[in-house]
C-alpha cells in the first residue's frame, strides 16, 4: 500500500472532487466508509447531494472557523491522504478500508486513539483499490494537529497493515534516494533523442568526478574540464567555496538560460559539503619513483576486506565503506575494456542507491579503503584481463556483503539496488574472466599432475572439494597450481590460504574464485599499509592532496573544454 499526503486550503473543493463522477470518469459509487464519529453526512448515500455535501463541509470546517475567529487557524487547514492498494491485492471491503483509515489518522496524529479532541475527518471510497482521507487540521480544543513526519508514520502503519491483511509488501524507501526525473524532464530528453535526462547525465558525471578526485579543488577542476558540462561555483564573502551547480551545455529554459542543478538536487550525497567531507577523508597515494604494490592489486586487497569491515558492528563505519566502494564502481567503466563497460555502468548506477541510508557515514573510517581504490585511476586495467577479473570477483563478494548488511537493517530499496548491481557485475565478470580462464585451461597440466591435485583439493578444501572439481574452471585452477608448484610454492598450502581468505559459500564458481586467489598469492605482493589496513578505524592525519594532473583524471575528461 502506498500513501500520498498533501495539504490545501479548500475543504469544499476537495469534497467536490472526491464525490465527482462527471469529470472524473474513473470515480464509481463514491461514498463514505468511515468518519471521525461514524455519523458524518454521506453525499453518496442521499437523494439531495448538494445539500448533504454542504452539511459535510460545514461539519468538517466547524473547528477551523472557530479557530479563525481567534486567529489560530493554519493557512492550509486541509489534510488529504490517498491510500492505494497494489494491483495484485484482493479488493478490500468497506469495513476493512474503514479500519485502515482509522489506523492511519491515529498513527499520523490527525485523530489519535482515545483523543476526544482529535481532528474531524472522513474516508471516501470511489474506486475498488483506494480510498481518500479528507481531514481538517484544527482539533476540538482549537489547537493545530501535530502531524509532523506524517508520511513516514503513515507508511509504517501501512507496512503493518500489509502483513496483517496478507497484502503485497511494498518496498519502502527512507528518503535518501536521489530525486527521480520529472515527467517534463523525461519528455524533453525523449524529444531530443537522449536515452537519459539531463539530471541523470549530470548525476553520473558528478559521481564519476568524485570517484577520481583526491581533493575538493580537483573535483571542481575535473568537472570544469568535462566536455558539454557547465559549472558555476558559489563562494562565501571570505572567498571559500560554498557550493556548486552544473548544467548540460545546450539544455536551456524558454528564456534561453542554462538549466542549473545544485549537487544536492542530483543526489543527497552530492552536495559540496558532503563531497568535501569524503574527499578530505581520503588517504592519498604517495607519489614515489617506484610503487611496491600494483594499483589494481592494492585495490583488490582493499575490496576483499570489505565484508570483514561490514561485520565489525559499527554501522557508521560500515556505511562509509559501502559509500567508498560505490566510488570504485563509478570509476570502473572508464578503466575497463569497452566490451564490458555497459554492464559496469549499469552496476554502478544500480549500486548508487545502496551507498546511502539513514545511517550517517563516518567517512574518515574508510579513508584507507578510499585511498587504495584511488590508486586504480593511475592506470587502466591490464590488457590480459586477469587482474580485472580478480578485482570483479572481489567486488561481487563485496556487493553480496553490502546486500546482507542492508537486509539486516531492513533497508528494502538498498537491498534491491545491491541485487540489481550484482546481476550486472556478474555479467561483466563472466565476460572479463572468459579469456584469461580459457588461456589457463589451454595450458592445463598432464593427467597425472591433475590427478595428484585432486587429492590436494580434497585435503585442502574438503567442504567444497567436489564442487571445485565439478566446476568448469577446474582446469584453470589446476594450471595455476602447477605454475605455483613450478615456482616453488606448496599447492596444498596455497589452497588453504586461498580458502581461508574468505568463505567460498558466496562464490558462484569456487574454482574460479580459488584460481584468482591462488594466482595473486603466488605473485607474493607486499601490500602497502593502505591495502593491509583498509578496514582499520584509526583516523589518520590529513595529507596534502597532490596537484591535479591530466593523468589523474578519467580518460574522457582530458579533452579540451569547449566554450559555452
Amino acid at each position: 500500500m502506498i500513501a500520498k499526503i498533501s495539504s490545501g486550503k479548500d475543504t469544499a473543493g476537495l469534497i467536490r472532487y472526491l464525490f465527482d463522477t462527471k469529470k472524473a470518469k474513473d470515480h464509481t459509487d463514491p461514498h463514505l466508509v468511515a468518519s471521525w464519529d461514524g455519523f458524518a453526512p454521506d453525499p453518496g448515500r442521499t437523494d439531495d447531494f448538494d445539500a448533504t455535501k454542504k452539511l459535510l463541509v460545514a461539519d468538517l470546517d466547524l473547528h477551523v472557523k472557530q479557530a479563525k475567529r481567534l486567529g489560530r487557524a493554519p493557512e492550509k487547514h486541509v489534510w488529504h491522504c490517498s491510500i492505494r492498494a497494489a494491483e495484485t491485492d484482493r479488493h478490500l471491503s468497506d469495513e476493512e478500508w474503514a479500519d485502515i483509515a482509522r489506523r492511519v489518522v491515529a498513527a499520523t496524529g490527525i485523530a489519535p486513539d482515545g483523543d476526544p479532541d482529535g481532528c474531524r475527518w472522513v474516508a471516501v471510497r470511489h474506486a475498488p483499490d483506494h480510498i481518500h482521507i479528507a481531514a481538517t487540521k484544527v482539533r476540538g480544543d482549537l489547537r493545530t494537529a501535530r502531524h509532523w513526519n506524517d508520511y513516514l508514520t503513515a507508511d509504517r502503519e501501512l507496512a503493518a497493515v500489509e502483513k496483517e491483511y496478507g497484502l503485497r509488501q511494498v518496498v519502502r524507501g527512507d528518503r535518501t534516494a536521489a530525486k527521480r526525473p520529472t515527467r517534463a524532464e523525461q519528455e524533453k530528453a525523449r524529444r531530443a533523442g537522449h536515452k537519459v535526462t539531463a539530471r541523470e547525465r549530470l548525476r553520473f558525471t558528478v559521481r564519476t568526478a568524485v570517484s577520481f578526485a583526491t581533493s575538493p579543488e580537483e573535483f571542481l577542476h575535473i568537472l570544469d574540464a568535462t566536455d558539454s558540462v557547465l559549472v558555476e561555483t558559489q563562494r562565501f564573502p571570505s572567498g571559500d567555496i560554498r557550493g556548486y551547480k552544473v548544467a548540460v551545455e545546450g539544455d536551456t529554459n524558454t528564456a534561453g538560460e542554462p538549466i542549473w542543478y545544485s549537487g544536492s538536487s542530483l543526489a543527497p550525497g552530492l552536495s559540496f559539503p558532503q563531497i568535501r567531507e569524503r574527499l578530505t577523508a581520503t588517504e592519498h597515494p604517495e607519489i614515489t619513483g617506484q610503487r611496491q604494490t600494483a594499483p589494481w592489486t592494492e585495490a583488490t586487497v582493499a575490496a576483499e576486506r570489505i565484508p570483514d569491515d561490514l561485520d565489525q558492528g559499527d554501522d557508521s563505519s560500515a556505511q562509509a565503506h559501502i559509500a567508498a566502494f560505490g566510488e570504485a564502481l563509478d570509476a570502473l567503466p572508464l578503466l575497463a575494456p569497452k566490451e564490458i563497460r555497459p554492464h559496469l555502468r549499469q552496476a554502478a548506477a544500480a549500486f548508487e542507491r545502496a551507498t546511502r541510508s539513514r545511517v550517517q557515514a563516518k567517512h574518515a573510517h574508510a579513508r584507507t579503503l578510499r585511498g587504495a581504490i584511488r590508486t586504480m585511476r593511475t592506470e587502466p586495467a591490464p590488457r590480459d584481463g586477469a587482474m580485472l577479473a580478480i578485482f570483479l570477483d572481489a567486488a561481487i563478494i563485496a556487493v553480496m556483503a553490502a546486500r546482507r548488511w542492508h537486509e539486516r537493517r531492513q533497508h528494502d530499496q538498498q537491498v534491491n539496488a545491491a541485487r540489481q548491481a550484482l546481476t550486472h557485475l556478474q555479467a561483466a565478470y563472466d565476460q572479463a574472466a572468459a579469456v584469461p580462464l580459457a588461456r589457463l585451461a589451454h595450458r592445463k597440466p598432464p593427467t597425472p599432475t591433475i590427478e595428484r591435485f585432486v587429492t590436494v583439493v580434497y585435503e585442502a578444501v574438503p567442504t567444497h572439494a567436489q564442487q571445485v572439481l565439478d566446476d568448469h574452471a577446474w582446469a584453470a585452477l589446476a594450471t595455476v597450481l602447477a605454475d605455483a608448484e613450478t615456482a616453488g610454492h606448496e599447492p596444498a598450502t596455497l589452497l588453504r590460504q586461498a580458502a581461508d581468505q574468505r568463505t567460498l559459500d558466496d562464490a558462484r564458481s569456487p574454482a574460479r574464485t580459488l584460481t584468482w586467489r591462488v594466482q595473486r598469492l603466488t605473485q607474493r605482493p607486499v601490500p602497502g599499509d593502505r591495502a593491509q589496513h583498509a578496514g582499520a578505524h584509526t583516523v589518520m592525519g590529513t595529507r596534502e592532496a597532490p596537484t591535479p594532473s591530466p593523468a589523474a583524471r578519467p580518460p574522457h575528461l582530458n579533452r579540451p573544454k569547449r566554450n559555452p
